[in-house]
């Protein structure tokens, strides 16, 4: 079935198939007041540069009143704003302001969890165990003759155990960081308090939700708690593990329920809200959650995963195309975001590279060359751009802006690199203010400092600097985006039947074709008009390695 592409001013309900949805990190985006910190009138000031970009939809990482424990994923009211990025006048300001330049607006919602100075927990604190006010957290009894032993073997993601004892005796379940209890999802009053925070912000005008963990919110909290016992792995990593729906705390099969629910909510808008999972699930799982009666869509993290081959690629693009098509979904795509390293760094990297180790090195390790870096990463960038679905990009990738490795233990605020025992250092690096200025205390980011230093590198990877200069990463990525837009019809792809070694080669309706070259020597292209390339072709008119053209 062909869907139509994208329509900025239309309410059509499948306007997300396809889109291009630009991911706002607000604390690292623009500092409107002064005071380091990213804000909402930071975001709104900078939309209109967003809409010549080129994209469909701006996805908001949280913004709601959070101690940053966890960079604003630690809540403690999910329908509000914290006053140091602004107030809920800002945020309908925003709402406005990208819907009259023909922007959807997409929010974080995160009911996994809550800050431990949500209400609600500080409730369940005061009333004590065996309370009702305990009954919306997941408490628990330790084990061991005095209770002193936490209640399962279960692992933050974060590292550690995921469960904190209180003063009192019992112990609670926290997932991530200590500051993020986890909800029982089995309690009315939780579903219930989630069904309204959906319903206050689609009224307030926001088009869709990214569901935070949403693999998370289900456990198996029969008595007694089971361990997740010695499969080997901690986290998300056990999951193959174990036979698929029986995780004590991932991926259970009653979550769907959850999600079935908020679809009726959903559809109730007109057009109704749109939604996307973010699930750290297998592949042949995740398809679960974008059904039609769920949320319609999720990420698909296996492709940024993928290392740079095309052999690997192809695989999982296929892999991905049929998963979306079981569930009646389109795919995602995403090559960055807020929890992992900027992809012209990783795609730089050497196979099989030690992130952690990587980031924790002391000097000795080669640098990466930013020119080569970029050079795939652009190749990256068009292929993505080329594949049938809904393409979402991090703030700051049409800069080309590298993870930032080297930022001093003294500035991480990371809940990783504490937890973790200062073995992971985190995801800081790719959460670095963006450069807006060539010059300033904060490249344009704001009259003052940022929150987290950027290295003096910044200035050349600045809108500033790369706006009208012919080859830069931003005009890649406007002139990208402008032209997908005249390209897209259908949800198909047609691999050609042969090519060669190292190269992606594939056709979209109606004669968009698309080559990337994965490998190490220069390849012939095929005959057809050159609409756009990553890099300059060859004296000889070949496709040089680390390269992406699409043809008509």
């Amino acid at each position: 079935m062909a869907h139509p592409p994208a329509d900025l001013s239309s309410p059509h309900p499948d306007w997300w198939r396809q889109a291009v949805i630009y991911q706002v990190y607000p604390r690292s985006f623009a500092d409107a007041d002064g005071d380091g910190l990213g804000d909402l009138a930071g975001v709104t000031r900078h939309l209109d540069q967003l809409a010549v970009l080129g994209v469909d939809a701006v996805w908001l990482s949280p913004f709601y009143p959070s101690e940053l424990a966890d960079g604003g994923y630690d809540i403690a009211d999910h329908r509000d704003v914290d006053p140091r990025l602004g107030t809920l006048d800002d945020a309908d300001a925003l709402i406005a302001e990208a819907h009259r330049l023909g922007l959807k607006v997409i929010v974080d919602i995160v009911p996994n969890h809550t800050s431990h100075q949500h209400p609600w927990f500080q409730e369940a604190l005061a009333a004590g165990p065996g309370s009702p006010a305990r009954a919306r957290y997941v408490f628990r009894p330790g084990r061991g003759a005095s209770g002193e032993l936490p209640p399962t073997d279960w692992q933050s993601v974060f590292g550690g155990s995921a469960w904190e004892r209180l003063p009192d005796g019992d112990w609670y379940l926290h997932l991530f960081a200590r500051e993020q209890p986890d909800l029982d999802w089995r309690h009315d009053e939780v579903r219930a308090d989630f069904l309204a925070t959906l319903r206050f912000w689609s009224d307030r005008g926001v088009d869709g939700f990214r569901v935070d963990v949403a693999h998370g919110l289900a456990k198996d909290l029969t008595e007694p708690l089971r361990d997740v016992g010695g499969v080997g792995a901690t986290g998300e990593d056990s999951l193959p593990l174990v036979a698929p729906g029986s995780h004590p705390y991932w991926d259970r099969d009653e979550v769907h329920a959850i999600f079935r629910d908020w679809r009726r909510l959903l559809d109730s808008y007109d057009p109704p809200r749109t939604a996307v999972a973010e699930a750290w699930v297998p592949d042949e799982r995740r398809a679960l959650y974008a059904r039609p009666d769920e949320l319609g869509q999720a990420f698909n993290f296996e492709y940024l995963e993928t290392g740079w081959g095309a052999d690997e690629l192809r695989a999982v693009i296929t892999r991905s195309l049929a998963t979306a098509r079981s569930a009646g979904a389109s795919a995602t795509w995403v090559l960055s975001n807020h929890d992992v390293v900027r992809h012209p760094s990783r795609l730089a990297l050497p196979p099989g590279t030690d992130l952690d180790a990587w980031l924790l090195s002391d000097g000795t390790a080669p640098p990466l060359d930013p020119v080569a870096a970029l050079r795939r990463a652009h190749a990256a960038t068009l292929l993505m751009l080329a594949l049938p679905g809904s393409a979402y990009l991090y703030q700051g990738e049409e800069l080309g802006l590298p993870e930032v490795a080297d930022l001093p233990p003294e500035v991480l605020q990371d809940p990783v690199w504490q937890q973790s025992g200062h073995t992971r250092k985190g995801r800081d690096g790719c959460r670095v203010p963006l450069p807006w200025t060539t010059t300033g205390p904060s490249y344009g980011f704001g009259p003052g400092a940022a929150w987290l230093p950027q290295p003096p590198s910044f200035a050349a990877y600045a809108v500033q600097a790369q706006s009208g200069t012919e080859g830069s990463t931003l005009e890649l990525y406007r002139a990208a985006l402008k032209l997908r837009r005249k390209l897209l019809e259908g949800e198909e792809l047609t691999w050609a039947p042969e090519s060669a070694p190292g190269v992606l080669d594939f056709r979209r309706t109606p004669g968009w074709r698309c080559l990337t070259n994965t490998g190490q020597t220069a390849v012939p292209l095929p005959p057809g008009e050159l609409l756009l390339a990553s890099e300059p072709l060859t004296e000889s008119g070949s496709l040089p390695p680390d390269t992406t053209v699409w043809l008509a």
